[in-house]
């Protein structure tokens, strides 16, 4: 997995080498052309701080990468992925922080307890709803915790799986782009 790192938290790093994964993280600056020189099976987006929008060059990344390789992006690499997919992002009067925040994933049908910490939102109505679908919810104030894409292999949730709000809760999410990669190696 070639990971962009824009603050990325080590125990992302650590739950992808638990499941039997190779990451080379890369700096946020990384051109995609460099990256996919590498041959990743998949492209990771890290979370990380501050507005989405300021961060130009990793949003072309993604917006090259999208259709080329399976992407996963957590946090800021949710917001990017939105912004690169043609939508808008948004400040939160409050944000959210904490680690209770429930959010239901609409896929799967289930409720999970998350940890979360950002001032962004996605703008869901900004988004070709052809094209990309919302994959949960905050149950608090209906924000957009997650989002793919119909006909690429390309997902992203808000929240943070890897901070494990309870022992194993979302590790199915890193397990799914882990099945997307398989699915979609050597450009299937």
């Amino acid at each position: 997995i070639a990971v962009v790192d824009c603050g990325v938290k080590w125990n992302i790093l650590r739950i992808f080498a638990g499941l039997g994964c190779e990451c080379h993280v890369v700096p946020s600056a990384t051109p995609f052309e460099k990256i996919f020189a590498m041959k990743p099976d998949g492209l990771f987006f890290s979370n990380g701080p501050g507005d989405p929008a300021a961060v130009v060059s990793v949003i072309q990344t993604a917006k090259e990468a999208i259709g080329r390789l399976p992407i996963f992006g957590i946090c800021l690499g949710n917001q990017i992925l939105a912004l690169a997919l043609g939508g808008r992002t948004y400040k939160l009067k409050f944000g959210h922080h904490g680690a209770n925040h429930p959010v239901m994933d609409v896929i799967h049908d289930r409720i999970g307890i998350t940890s979360q910490n950002h001032g962004f939102c996605v703008d869901m109505d900004s988004l070709d709803s052809d094209a990309v679908e919302v994959i949960c919810v905050n149950l608090n104030d209906q924000t957009v915790e997650g989002l793919r894409h119909k006909s690429h292999p390309v997902f992203a949730v808000q929240h943070h799986p890897e901070a494990a709000p309870g022992p194993h809760d979302a590790r199915y999410l890193f397990e799914e782009f882990i099945q997307l990669m398989e699915k979609h190696k050597g450009g299937k």
